[in-house]
Parts: C-alpha cells; sequence; structure tokens
C-alpha cells in the first residue's frame, strides 16, 4: 500500500509498505478514504514540530479521516475515525476529560501514524458509523465540527448573546454555524483573507469593524497569532469569556495582560474535543450544520506535498486527501 511520511520540516515522502493487519479482535482494519489537513498538521509539516513534540521518526500525518472497514463482523461499514484513543484508566478519563488524557494515544503525533495511507488498523470502539446521507468527505470534516462543539461547550454559551469569531478556517466558520444555532443573536467575524471572510458571511456573521471594541459576551479565538488573540481580547466585553482555540507557532502566546485584567477575562484554552462524535453525526444527519461548503480542494495521496502546500497557503478552506483515489 501507499504510505506519506513527513521526515522533517517540509520533507514528506511516499512509501510503499505492507498493508497492516489487525492486533486483534478489538480492532479493524479501515480502507482510508478521506483525510483533511488540519492546521496541527501544517505545523507539523512547516515546523517538524507541534508544540512541545517534534518529528522523531517519519510520522504519517492527518487525524481528520472516514473510511470504510475491510473484514470482520463489521465489513463494509463506512465510519468516521476518532482520532484520539485515551487510556479510560487516569484521573482525567475517570474524571470524564477523556480528551485531557494522561497516556492519549493520537492518531498523526508522536508516535502514532495518521491517515495519510491507503489502509490502517484503529480500536473498534473508536470507529463511528455514518449514515448515508454523510459523504466521506464530510465524515472527516467530523473531527473539525468535534472541536467546534468542545470549544463551544468550554464557552457556556448563553441564549440572546453576542459571540466574536477571530479567524474564520473550517473550525471558525463552524463556531459561526453553532453559535447562530445555539442561539446567538449577533456573531462577528474578523479574518484577514478575503475569502474566509466571504465564507463567514455566507454562514450569516458579520464583520466585525476595527473600531468594534467590548462588544461580545463569548470570544473564540482559532487561529492561534498573536494578533489574533489580541483581537479577541479587543472584542471582548468586560466579564467576557474568551476561549483560544488556535495553535500558536513556536508554542508561545503572549497578550496585553492590562487589557485582559482590567476586563476581568476569563480565558479558557481548549485541546482537541471530548466525546463529541455522536453529537457532530446527528448535526449534520439532521442538517443543523452543513459541512459540504468546506471541502474546497481534493489531492490523490501521490500529490500530498501539493496539498499540503496549497494548505499552507491557505488557499480555500479544507484541503482533502483522498488515498485510495
Amino acid at each position: 500500500m501507499l504510505v506519506s511520511r513527513l521526515h522533517a520540516a517540509g520533507v514528506v515522502r511516499l512509501h510503499t509498505e505492507e498493508q497492516p493487519s489487525p492486533a486483534g479482535t478489538g480492532d479493524r482494519l479501515v480502507e482510508v478514504t478521506s483525510v483533511g489537513i488540519c492546521g496541527s498538521d501544517l505545523h507539523w509539516f512547516t515546523e517538524g514540530a507541534i508544540g512541545d513534540a517534534a518529528v522523531a521518526r517519519p510520522l504519517v500525518l492527518g487525524h481528520e479521516m472516514a473510511g470504510v472497514i475491510r473484514g470482520g463482523p463489521d465489513d463494509g461499514s463506512r465510519v468516521a475515525i476518532d482520532p484520539a484513543v485515551p487510556c479510560e484508566h487516569c484521573e482525567p478519563c475517570r474524571e470524564g476529560n477523556v480528551n485531557l488524557c494522561l497516556n492519549i494515544v493520537f492518531a498523526g503525533h508522536g508516535s502514532c501514524d495518521g491517515g495519510m495511507r491507503q489502509f490502517m488498523t484503529w480500536p473498534a470502539h473508536r470507529l463511528h458509523r455514518l449514515p448515508d446521507s454523510i459523504s466521506d468527505d464530510e465524515g472527516a470534516l467530523l473531527e473539525p465540527l468535534g472541536v467546534a462543539l468542545h470549544a463551544l461547550d468550554l464557552g457556556h454559551m448563553r441564549m440572546a448573546t453576542t459571540v466574536a469569531v477571530v479567524g474564520c478556517g473550517p473550525i471558525g466558520l463552524l463556531l459561526i454555524q453553532l453559535a447562530l444555532g445555539h442561539g446567538a443573536t449577533r456573531v462577528l467575524a474578523a479574518e484577514p483573507l478575503p475569502h474566509r471572510m466571504t465564507a463567514a458571511l455566507e454562514s450569516g456573521a458579520e464583520r466585525a469593524g476595527d473600531d468594534a471594541d467590548g462588544v461580545a459576551d463569548l470570544v473564540f479565538e482559532v487561529s492561534g497569532s498573536e494578533p489574533a488573540v489580541d483581537t479577541a481580547l479587543r472584542l471582548a466585553k468586560p466579564g467576557a469569556r474568551v476561549i483560544l482555540v488556535g495553535i500558536p507557532d513556536g508554542d508561545r502566546t503572549s497578550f496585553s495582560a492590562a487589557r485582559a485584567r482590567r476586563k476581568g477575562l476569563s480565558l479558557v484554552l481548549a485541546r482537541r474535543m471530548g466525546e463529541v462524535y455522536p453529537r457532530a453525526i446527528d448535526l449534520t444527519a439532521r442538517g443543523l450544520v452543513n459541512l459540504a461548503p468546506l471541502a474546497t480542494g481534493a489531492f490523490p495521496l501521490k500529490d500530498v506535498n501539493a496539498a499540503l502546500t496549497s494548505a499552507a497557503a491557505r488557499e480555500g478552506l479544507k484541503v482533502l486527501i483522498h488515498p485510495n483515489a
């Protein structure tokens, strides 16, 4: 089978490897049909690292995944692949915070290969069946929807409030949909790229003016850049809650402490997601969230370098890879 591996920053090579076999009855062989390229994949690609984790061995990227189970009792089932496998035994897991698991295994991170390959094996209990109404590409996009859902949960959003979203890539655009569906009276969007701002306006947001200050009850920062954090703090009302979802370059975030302190802001950092896949599937299947417009480009696995370069240039919205195209 074909496998794409990251060897170092900017160095991705295609390999031919043996098809994996399930390690036991609890695993399934999955033919990978669609993989979304996430901002964290781009950190790996451009920096050879993310946060305090660096490439230690050639790594298969990709954690936004959908596929088809091949063989076994679930043969032929279309599934979304939850990339996180928590230990379920540590204290955070026992308290219900599986995204904070101290021993988590995460696809496309550290020593665990991700989805940019034709086949992979994965625990059956982390595979979620897809209804026919959800396409393979939408199945891959359930992962960023899950991140957006988790961020919304952290925001403790109330009805009839003003929400701001800073950074309108796929997760930011999904947060706009979720906030409006959750009863926001206004959603303000801040985004420097014209095509992403257009997508935000088409999703029902309004442009946040450069002179807007202290207008939002709840702010989601989904960029990771320091200017985006500054904008998020500017848009927040006194006493507001600011959710930092974006991952910064170089593992550092700084902001004006005076502004945050004087406004008495609550800053919350989001990490991945909890157990939200069933909710994400239900929202999508019922048409309450529209994932299809986010998929704006698809590449075969042999063109993974072009796909990553396109995504790094912020062309379109979500670039996907079809490993078995």
